[in-house]
Order: structure tokens, then sequence, then C-alpha cells
């Protein structure tokens, strides 16, 4: 395998909304490298990419997909990602890794919720953008209209590198606006095109175009500025040494035409990312910490070896494998490598790069390439390794917080494979995530949607032969009372075999909400040994887990064992606790006893046209509506809502909003049930019970 100078390595990740031509775009590059000879379709389900049945099944990316292919001298680190917000983590591990995000947008739809999702996690990692406006052999398409909602919503310095000249069905023109020339197609597939002279018609407009580019190009560079100045032009030549240099400053961002499906444009597109996209060198020094938790600066000369694990993925040749990028010195087959996240020394496998799920086998990869190795010990998505003899560790990638949640249950005797199968779920993809919720007594699994749910549900039942369903979590509501109360309460048991007394005497009263159980005693004279006292509150702390009213956790209250009666020989531990747990439960029914219901924070983030319905929704679910803001084309509706209808909210958001509508969702605060709900939870809770 060719080695390649970090400057000579592009690494960057396809990014966009769902179905808007990623995986399309990616195959279309391969194609112009010559990695394939013809091009699949997603439709077909013979992708490079997509190969994974379950992205077969459903027709769209799952997994973010490493590729590569040479161009011009340069090597292309390329990651297809999902568009579809159920597999963010995918693509925020792919953003975290590269040196530059391709930016897909549709050609009819413009820019749409997951363009600016993707575009905000590519600005967190301060990473340079390219526009794509793909899709222009559609019908309906909307040029002009998509490039000026990418200027509202990323800036005015979005500027056209390329126009086109017959969009539509038999789209196959674009005009250059750097070398002010018209570019003609070739429609057989190849992606090869011919350079010719522009139309009169279009020279005005290409002139002024070319005039606000050499303006950006200037401004990026004070010696061109001043060459701009001097002479009111720039060459091509010196042009292009300060095109570069704009786009890692940010000063403008490029704009492309594709149709990526008949691999129209897609060659000049990969010209310029050979040219001027990023390479390793422009993010020549990454920051970590050192063992002492001190800042250090990684640099790509470096001669320790740091690289950073961004991907685990299961092969079903090989096991899995630990797609990981090189930030300094080198990795080579045998390295004993130290995991600074797990405090363990990896001897590294097999490496290779890929191609989907083709491996070309390598023996090293130096700094600034991406590959891949052949089932590590015990390193996870997001580890460090380094060098034994300077440790140091990268920031762990970052995941959002899943936003969809649902109980899985499973056949009896599949408890132990179920607990491998989520363990190794979620090392895999940690925006998946598990937990044994001891309060509602289910096992609760947590994602970014409902398809990511089922995705990994399916892979739980193919990978590890489990059978299982999803049902709907209970909802983990709380008791308290409302005003205070006092109980007495005899336990006695001479039924053969050695007798139980205690009695115990009891008040209650309610305290401020999150205060929690608070347990005294006011004990007075010898009625009642105090060593019975943690007894009784061992026997209320039973029935406040066990709940009394609906079998849910009892909260915010005070109770006080004031007195009570013991009997010299029959007395005993188990007696007072039984005699506290009764006390307890004859005092809180006459209590007025209710039940608490979680409220969440809720934001959703919607285009202006579904605000009405998405407010009319949260109003139907008891929600309050709390505010707004606006976000250039979007609106971000922020609202309280009871935490019992929010299940399956992300499905409805996207219902209601044509799959352009995300929300994200955090626990507020538990506030008093309706007495219409809680009844209704009472008896079901009741019948849950009996059965």
């Amino acid at each position: 395998m060719k080695k390649y100078n970090p400057s000579d390595i592009r690494n960057f990740a396809i990014v966009g909304h769902g179905t808007t031509g990623k995986t399309t775009l990616a195959e279309a590059m391969l194609v112009c490298g010559k990695e394939i000879n013809r091009m699949g379709t997603v439709e077909a389900g013979n992708t490079v990419s997509d190969f994974s049945p379950g992205e077969k099944d459903r027709q769209i990316s799952i997994h973010a997909v490493p590729l590569h292919m040479e161009w011009q001298g340069t090597k292309f680190n390329m990651i297809d990602a999902p568009g579809y917000s159920d597999f963010i983590g995918e693509t925020t591990g792919s953003l975290a890794v590269v040196d530059m995000a391709v930016v897909v947008v549709h050609a009819v739809n413009g820019v749409e919720v997951g363009t600016e999702m993707m575009w905000d996690i590519a600005n967190k990692y301060g990473i340079p953008k390219v526009l794509v406006v793909n899709g222009l052999d559609r019908e309906h398409t909307h040029f002009e209209e998509a490039l000026a909602k990418a200027k509202s919503r990323f800036g005015n310095n979005v500027f056209p590198m390329q126009f086109p000249v017959n969009a539509g069905p038999g789209f196959n023109q674009v005009v250059d606006v750097l070398r002010s020339e018209l570019i003609t197609y070739k429609d057989d597939g190849s992606g090869e095109y011919i350079e010719g002279e522009l139309p009169a018609d279009l020279k005005e407009k290409v002139e002024e175009l070319h005039g606000e580019l050499i303006e950006y190009v200037a401004e990026s560079d004070d010696s061109l500025l001043e060459k701009f100045f001097e002479e009111g032009s720039l060459t091509e030549e010196e042009m292009r040494s300060g095109i570069h240099h704009a786009i890692q400053n940010q000063v403008f961002i490029p704009l492309f035409c594709t149709a990526a499906d008949r691999n129209i444009g897609v060659a000049r597109l990969c010209d310029f990312l050979a040219k001027y996209g990023s390479s390793p060198v422009d993010r020549k020094v990454v920051h970590g910490t050192d063992e002492s938790g001190n800042d250090v600066e990684i640099s790509l000369d470096g001669q320790n070896t740091v690289l950073q694990v961004f991907k685990t993925m299961a092969d079903s040749h090989v096991g899995e494998l630990s797609l990981f990028r090189v930030y300094a010195g080198a990795v080579s087959m045998g390295d004993d490598l130290y995991n600074t996240n797990r405090n363990n020394i990896e001897r590294i496998g097999q490496l290779s790069i890929l191609n989907g799920k083709n491996r070309t086998q390598v023996e090293s990869l130096s700094a600034g390439d991406i590959g891949a190795v052949v089932k590590l010990k015990d390193t996870h998505t997001g580890n460090t390794l380094c060098s034994p003899n300077k440790k140091v560790s990268l920031a762990e990638i970052e995941m959002p917080n899943p936003n969809i949640h649902a109980a899985i249950v499973s056949k009896q005797g599949d408890e132990e494979k179920l607990a491998v199968g989520l363990s190794t779920l979620h090392e895999e993809d940690p925006t998946f995530v598990y937990r044994v919720d001891g309060e509602v007594h289910q096992t609760i699994i947590s994602g970014q949607g409902e398809l990511h749910l089922r995705v990994s549900t399916d892979r739980l039942k193919n990978r590890f032969n489990i059978e299982l369903q999803l049902i709907e979590p209970k909802v983990p509501y709380r008791e308290t009372i409302l005003k205070k109360s006092e109980s007495k309460y005899r336990h006695k048991k001479q039924s053969g075999g050695a007798g139980q007394f205690a009695e115990v005497w009891m008040r209650i009263e309610p305290k401020q909400r999150g205060e929690g159980i608070e347990f005294t005693h006011s004990l007075v004279g010898q009625n009642v040994d105090r060593v019975f006292v943690p007894s009784v509150e061992k026997g209320v702390n039973t029935a406040c887990t066990d709940g009394i009213i609906a079998g849910c956790k009892v909260v915010d209250l005070k109770v006080d064992f004031y007195d009570g009666k013991m009997h010299p020989v029959d007395s005993k531990d188990i007696a007072f606790q039984t005699a506290g747990k009764h006390a307890f439960r004859e005092a809180f029914l006459s209590a007025k006893p209710c039940l608490l219901e979680p409220i969440m924070d809720i934001e959703v983030k919607v285009p202006e046209e579904f605000m009405g319905d998405i407010m009319g929704d949260i109003s139907g679910k008891r929600g309050k509506i709390m505010g707004m803001d606006a976000d250039g084309n979007f609106q971000i509706i922020k609202a309280q809502v009871p935490q019992a209808e929010l299940y399956h909210y992300a499905t409805t958001v996207r219902s209601l909003t044509g799959g352009r509508g995300l929300h994200k969702e955090t626990f507020s605060y538990y506030e008093k049930m309706p007495k219409e709900y809680e009844s209704k939870v009472v008896g079901s809770r009741k019948k849950d019970d009996e059965d």
C-alpha cells in the first residue's frame, strides 16, 4: 500500500439530512477514483457503504462507513455518515475525527433540520465545511432558493463555486466560477466532462461572481489583499494559493452542484477537495491531557503514537473492528499501546483500511491517517491508545442524550444473554443506553428515535439469538401526602412457637417537594426500648419503597415515632418492623395521599409552518408552552410536559413535521397529578398486581 504524507491526505465526512443522496455521492466518488467499476444504488442494495442487512432492508444508512480512494495524488479517507437523527451518534463520532465536512443539501428541499444539526456538530469541532447541492436532475429543483436558504442560515459567505445551467431532468451542465468556463458532463455515469467557453448570456453573472470570489480570497491573506488593491485583480494561480487559506479560516464556504446518481458534478468536487480541502496538517495540533490531568498539545509530527478509536463495528468474519484515527506517530501490527481510559496495554493486531465491508491489509498507518484494527481486548469507542512511555488522553467524543425509551422483556432464561448483548451494543454505539430500573422493576433501553431502538433490538435478536419484545416503560410516579395524620398499630402474634408483640404510635406530615423522607422519634419514658427505633425505621422504609396506593416510591414527608408499647419477652426486631410498616400505612392512607408525576422540559425544533401543529399537540398532552426562540427558518418551542404523555414523542414530532422536526427532553420536577388521571393509574397498577 502506498504511503502518504499527512499533507496528501484528505479526511472528510459526507453528512446531511436523510435522503439527500450522501451514499450515492460516495458511490460516485469511488467510481471516479476507479475503486469500483460501476455505481450501485441504494434501491438495489448494492452500494459499497450500505452493506448491512438492516441498511439493505430499510434502504437508508445506519452506520458510519469508512471509504478510501486516490485522487490526483492525494488519499481520500471518506466517511459516509447516516443522515437520520436516530443514528446521530455515528455522525458525531465521524465529524470528531475528520478535517472537513462535506454537507449535502437536497436540491428540492434545501436546508433541513438535519442539515443544521450536522452543521452545528461540525462547528463544535471547528472543521471547515463544503456545501453540495445534490439532485439537480430532479423535477422541481430550486437551486437559487437552496442557495438563498443556505446563505440565510449559514451566513452570506456561502459562495457558489458553480451554478447549474440546465437544472431538472437532463441536467448535465454547470458553470465553473473559478475558471469562468462551462462544464458539460458525459451522461454515461463515468463522471467525465468537457470544458468549454461560457455562453454570452452568462458572462456578466460569472464576472460578478468571480469578482466576489477574488474579494473573499484576498480577504483571507494580507499579501493578496495588498496585491488586489494595487492591481484590482488576481490571477488564477494567485487565487489558488489563497483559497485553501480562506476555507481554513472559513472566510467563505464553497458550494458545488451535483447529480450524484448520474455522476454529474462529482469529479470537479473531487478536484476541489484534492487541491484545496483540509489535510491533517491543517489540524496539526490537538489538545489532550497528561497523567496529571494537565493540558498538553499533541502534535502531528510527534514521535510518540497517539490514536483515538471513534467507532466499534462488528464484522461477521473477524469479530469486532476498532476504527481509529492516528493523531501522532505511527502504528504497526504487533505494537503495544497503552489505553489511558481503561488503564491497560493493548497489542495491535491486523491493521487494515476499509471500503465498506472490504478490507485491505496494511503494515502500518502514520499520523493523519484513518484505519481499523481487529478485535482489541478491552478498548471501546472514544478510548485513546498511546505509547506507554508518554501517556496522554484525548477528550472522549461527546454523544447526544437519548430522547426515546422502551422497556425490554425477554424470555425467561435469556437474562444472561440479554445482559451481554445490551453491553455489547452500548460499546459499539454509545447513543444506545440501557439500565435496570429498580424503581419500576424494568430493563429500560434508550436511544435517538424509534427506528434506532428497532434496529438495535433487531441486532440483539439476530446476533445473540434472544427472543424479546418492547413494551411501554412504566412511569416512575411517586406517592406523597397532602395533610398531617397519625396512627396506632399493634402487632401481636402468638400462634405456636415464639410470640411477637409491638405497638407503634406514629405521626406523619407533608414536606416540601424534593425534601425526601425524614424519620425521627420523640419517645419519652420507658414504654419502648430505644433499641427498637431502627426496627420501626426499617419498617417505614420498606413501606416507602413498596408504595401504598399504587406501588410507587413514597417521598417528601416526615415520620415521627412518638410512643408505643412492648413486651419483655415477645418484643423483637421483626415485630417492630412489622408494626412500623403497618402504622405508617394506616397513617398514610388517612393523610390525603396523592400521586406525583414526573414533568419533563422539552425543546422542539421545527420549521415555522409546523409550529401550530406542534403547539396543539403539546396542549393535548397536558403540556405548558414556556417560550419560543427563532433560529433561522426554524422555531424552537420550549415546553413542560408530563413524562406519561411522551412515550414515542420523537415519532410524533417527525410525523407532524414530515420528518423535519427534532426534539430533546430532560427531567424537570415532580408535580401533583390531576385526580382523574391518578385514579386511572391507581386502578391500572392494582390490576397489574392482581394479574
